[in-house]
């Protein structure tokens, strides 16, 4: 009998642990990555630039490239700049904007992306998308998968607290994409790819369920596996599906909507999440999402970013356009802006204040 297999795109490294950027050099020489030191290492003016006078004598053969924002056009500039360097990889060092620009300007040059994330503000630290501010708002491109991603967990708790704690809302919400996903199934007969659906959730699941917090290095590991398996579980499927419901509808909402007011993308998610697992009548899934998030400190009511409820109202009412094609709860239930304030004033009442 043959033995049937699949690949899956993952990275050939994932080094998480506090220290963890003190063999970066050694890392990649070793996976061979990068033999010879030649490295395109994009960075922000914050956290990544702060990094550089401590990372810069152990990286003799690098070329630093401070990249502005995340932008289209930074990640084109960027790869402009380096596609005439001869280099080896490109190293994407900071927060989420500038690993986005760095995964599309590796993708753009043909070259490997190494991953070292400074915050863990959401899953894209490890997904094969890049996600990019474009004269029509923001687009979502297509990109291969970091072949290294490290993560040192001492740099992630210099982070600030807000970051950290969205990475929590996006892992999370992993949950209510994957209800969504089993819905689309139940009713359109939508194909679930069931190792991503797997991987998704138990990577939510973990973090919801642990006891610790953004103190306790424990709590980080696992919030950054989550985070990391996250976007695996995307490749699995080759599309978003495992890790973006209905939660990340109401989030693309709030950024169309409201863009210069739109709170972190995790923050919008985690609470986008606890209201639909409400719609789909998981009330108490949905509290004790709630629960969590508030311990976290996390919203879990629109007012706790600075929206009215009626902004909150036609954001959800808003947000199936954010994705044609997609099937959630929000497209299944068909509400009226009416009826998503009634029900959203019955969830007020059962997560309490």
């Amino acid at each position: 009998m043959p033995v049937l297999t699949r690949l899956i795109p993952s990275p050939v490294v994932v080094d998480i642990r506090p220290g963890a950027l003190d063999d970066l050099t050694g890392v990649l020489a070793d996976e061979r990555i990068s033999h010879s030191g030649k490295l395109a290492v994009a960075v922000s003016n914050g956290s990544g630039s702060r990094l550089k006078e401590r990372l810069a004598p152990a990286l003799p053969g690098a070329t630093w490239y401070e990249v502005g924002g995340g932008t289209l056009d930074d990640a084109v500039r960027l790869a402009g700049d380096i596609k005439a360097g001869h280099y080896d990889a490109v190293v994407g060092l900071g927060g989420g904007k500038i690993i986005d620009c760095a995964k599309f300007a590796a993708a753009r040059v043909g070259l490997p992306l190494v991953a070292v994330p400074t915050n863990l503000a959401h899953d894209g630290l490890c997904s094969p998308v890049a996600t990019l501010d474009n004269d029509a708002g923001r687009g979502s491109y297509g990109v291969p998968n970091p072949i290294a991603v490290v993560i040192d967990l001492d740099v992630i708790h210099e982070a600030p607290a807000r970051f950290v704690r969205a990475g929590i809302g996006d892992a999370i919400s992993n949950i209510s994409a994957i209800a969504d996903w089993e819905l689309a199934n139940r009713v359109n007969g939508e194909k679930i790819d069931g190792l991503a659906a797997a991987i998704a959730r138990q990577a939510g699941e973990a973090v919801l369920r642990h006891p610790g917090g953004i103190g306790d290095t424990g709590f980080l590991q696992v919030l950054a596996e989550a985070l990391v398996l996250s976007g695996i579980a995307m490749s699995v499927s080759g599309d978003s599906r495992p890790s973006s419901g209905a939660c990340h509808e109401i989030n693309h909402a709030f950024d169309l909507l409201y863009p210069r007011r739109a709170a972190a993308h995790g923050e919008q998610c985690g609470l986008g999440a606890a209201f639909a697992m409400y719609l789909r009548g998981a009330h108490e899934e949905s509290a004790y999402m709630a629960e969590v998030l508030r311990r976290h400190g996390l919203p879990v009511l629109p007012e706790e970013i600075g929206f009215t409820d009626d902004e909150f109202v036609r954001a959800v009412h808003f947000a199936p356009q954010t994705r044609p094609g997609r099937y959630t709860i929000l497209e299944h239930l068909d509400l009226t802006t009416d009826q998503i304030k009634d029900i959203y004033a019955d969830y007020v009442k059962a997560i309490g204040s």
